[in-house]
C-alpha cells in the first residue's frame, strides 16, 4: 500500500456492510483514507467503490478475521502505514437456547468477536503506543450491560468487548492512545436474519438506522469519549438494565430474545 499522500488512515473491520459500512462511510466523508476488511470479496468491492466516490484511497482485504492468517494478513496489508483509527467492528451472532445451538458456529462466533480481536488490536496497538498515536473504537453492544438468555455466548463476547475496551482505555490513559467502546442497541442490519432470530421480538422491531449508529460512534471516538451508547432512548435502556439485578434483567432480554416472541 502506498501513501502518496498525507491523508489520516482507518482500518474497519466488518466494514463492507451494516454499521461498519457507515463507520467507514463517516471516515471517508472526514477524508481518511480506508482499508476495509471482511470475508466476502464481492461485498468488499462494491463497498469500496461507493466509499471511494469522494476522492480517498479504499483498500480491502477479504480473510476470515476468525483465524490467526487472516488477521496476520490484515496486519501485513496495512503494510507499515501509521493507523490513525482502528475500528474493530467485525461480529456474528447466533440465536437460540444453548443446549441446541451449533457448538461449530458458536466457537466461530468465539474466534471471530473475540480472539480476532484481540489479535488485531495487540498488533496495531503496540504501533500505536510507539509513535504515541492513535484512537481505537470496539463495537460492544447494549447487550454488555446485561445477561443475554437465548444469546448467551453472542452476549459473552459484547462483555468481553466492552471491558476489554474500558481496561485498555486505563491502561492508555498517560499515552496519546484513546480507546472508545460503542454499544448500539437493535441497529437495522442483516444480523438479525443471520442470527436465526427473525421469529423473535428482537428480530421484528423498529431498530435503529446504521448511519446514526455509526455517527455516534465516529464522533464519540473523535472526541476520545469512553463509550457511547447511541441515541436518548437506548441511553435510558443501558442505564436502566446496568441497574436492575441481573435475574430480573435477564428476564427483560428473554422477552426479546426468545425464539417465537415475535408471534
Amino acid at each position: 500500500m502506498t501513501d502518496p499522500i498525507h491523508r489520516p488512515f482507518a482500518v474497519i473491520t466488518g466494514g463492507s456492510n451494516g454499521i461498519g459500512l457507515e463507520l467507514a462511510r463517516q471516515f471517508a466523508d472526514h477524508g481518511y483514507d480506508l482499508l476495509i476488511a471482511a470475508q466476502d470479496e464481492q461485498h468488499l468491492r462494491d463497498a469500496a467503490l461507493t466509499l471511494s466516490a469522494g476522492g480517498v484511497q479504499v483498500d480491502t482485504y477479504a480473510a476470515d478475521l476468525g483465524q490467526a492468517e487472516g488477521v496476520d494478513g490484515l496486519y501485513r496489508a496495512i503494510a507499515g502505514r501509521p493507523v490513525d483509527a482502528l475500528c474493530v467492528n467485525a461480529g456474528i451472532g447466533l440465536g437460540g437456547p444453548f443446549v441446541e445451538t451449533d457448538l461449530a458456529t458458536e466457537l466461530q462466533m468465539i474466534d471471530l468477536n473475540v480472539r480476532g480481536a484481540v489479535q488485531l488490536t495487540k498488533l496495531v496497538l503496540k504501533d500505536m503506543v510507539a509513535r504515541n498515536s492513535g484512537k481505537i473504537l470496539f463495537t460492544s453492544s447494549i447487550s454488555a450491560t446485561m445477561p443475554d438468555p437465548f444469546e448467551a455466548v453472542y452476549g459473552g463476547t459484547k462483555v468481553f468487548l466492552r471491558w476489554f475496551g474500558e481496561a485498555l482505555r486505563n491502561e492508555l490513559k498517560d499515552t496519546g492512545v484513546t480507546v472508545t467502546v460503542l454499544m448500539p442497541s437493535m441497529t437495522e442490519t442483516n444480523f438479525f436474519h443471520r442470527a436465526d432470530m427473525d421469529d423473535t421480538r428482537a428480530g421484528q422491531a423498529n431498530k435503529d438506522d446504521p448511519a446514526v449508529v455509526a455517527k455516534a460512534g465516529f464522533d464519540a471516538l473523535m472526541a476520545g469519549d469512553d463509550k457511547v451508547v447511541p441515541t436518548f432512548k437506548n441511553k435510558v435502556m443501558g442505564a436502566i438494565a446496568d441497574a436492575l439485578p441481573d435475574k430480573v434483567a435477564a428476564q427483560v432480554h428473554r422477552g426479546l430474545s426468545e425464539p417465537g416472541s415475535g408471534q
